[in-house]
């Protein structure tokens, strides 16, 4: 059964078809001509509308379950409604000043992107995403700098200027090695990712080309090590709010939100998902059947990549939730908080 575009609906249809669909995303329940004939905008009586639902389940924008005799949005439905017909509601005054504020605090990128991911599942009442971006990062400059005795401080600037700080724990016979390991680094590794970085580090110390002693190069290791391993620990993705898909609506059919929550597990999978929406020039909108990984659980992703100060896209945020979601609301407003959480990223500290 294929949809038809809602240009070829009378606007009598039109009109039934929508305030079906408001109702549904507003009640997660099937609506039925009592409801609509209840209905003070919709002028027509219950035969007249039970004859114009039958005509739109026809036409595979409506469905009746089994257990109800109202109808509910198909996914086809669901696109047509969000192409042609939604009503795009602005944030609030209240919700850009608090998307702001969140993310206008001081902090590490890896903050900010957990912020960023509850303000979602907060404000859309789904759960918010945030991928982090690739951590791609070229050596400019390196410096260790003393705490303590058994302390440095390893500062690491990237080519485009960003910086990171790490404490490595040295011993107190290394203190005089830090300038030392600090030049090594910046002189022969610098144009490199960490990961080339460290390759060729050992590389070199492997083979004897290097004129450092053995505790300047155990502070090059040391270094270099402390953000292989942050960056090997750190997740692809980040979700909060998943107790939200937990809905009084949900709980009628716990076997699709068991479904969604088993999905949502599969990080890679979900990344690889939100991928779709990295050359996307606005928020791209994924409804039920559209997606395979969601398909079987009937939920939507709603997902817009977000960028650094240059405009390069640097990650996807979004939410998942129901195919009932408010797209209306939801979808600016992850528009703002996508702006918003690139202009936050110029600021702050990787």
């Amino acid at each position: 059964m294929t949809s038809v575009p809602i240009s070829e609906l009378t606007e009598r249809a039109r009109d039934i078809f929508r305030r079906v669909v408001e109702e549904y995303i507003d009640s997660g329940h099937p609506v039925g001509s009592k409801t609509l004939a209840a209905d003070s905008r919709i002028d027509l009586s219950p035969a007249s509308i039970r004859s114009v639902l039958a005509d739109l389940e026809r036409l595979g924008l409506l469905a009746a379950p089994h257990t109800s005799a109202g109808r509910l949005p198909t996914d086809a439905g669901l696109r047509i409604f969000v192409d042609g017909m939604m009503r795009v509601a602005e944030p609030s005054r209240e919700e850009r000043a608090q998307i702001e504020a969140r993310l206008s605090e001081s902090g590490p990128v890896e903050q900010a992107l957990q912020q960023t991911s509850m303000l979602l599942s907060e404000l859309s009442g789904a759960a918010g995403m945030v991928m982090v971006p690739a951590n791609e990062q070229k050596l400019s400059q390196f410096s260790l700098v003393p705490l303590d005795p058994s302390r440095a401080l390893a500062v690491l600037v990237g080519e485009d200027g960003g910086i990171e700080n790490r404490v490595v724990d040295i011993d107190s016979s290394s203190a005089g090695s830090l300038e030392t390991a600090s030049n090594y680094i910046s002189a022969h590794l610098a144009g490199r990712t960490l990961a080339q970085a460290t390759q060729a580090m050992q590389a070199e110390i492997k083979a004897g080309r290097t004129q450092l002693d053995d505790a300047s190069r155990d502070l090059v290791t040391r270094g270099l090590a402390v953000w292989s391993e942050d960056a090997g620990k750190r997740p692809v993705l980040i979700v909060r709010g998943a107790a939200n898909l937990l809905d009084e609506a949900a709980m009628g059919d716990i076997e699709r939100v068991r479904s969604l929550l088993d999905d949502l597990e599969d990080k890679q999978s979900v990344a690889t998902l939100l991928e779709r929406a990295r050359d996307a020039n606005s928020t791209r909108i994924f409804i039920g059947s559209e997606n395979r990984l969601f398909g079987l659980s009937g939920s939507s992703v709603i997902a817009s990549p977000y960028r650094d100060i240059e405009g390069r896209v640097v990650g996807v945020l979004g939410v998942i939730g129901p195919t009932r979601l408010n797209y209306a609301r939801v979808v600016p407003m992850i528009d703002l908080t996508a702006r918003s959480l690139g202009r936050a990223l110029g600021k702050l500290t990787v």
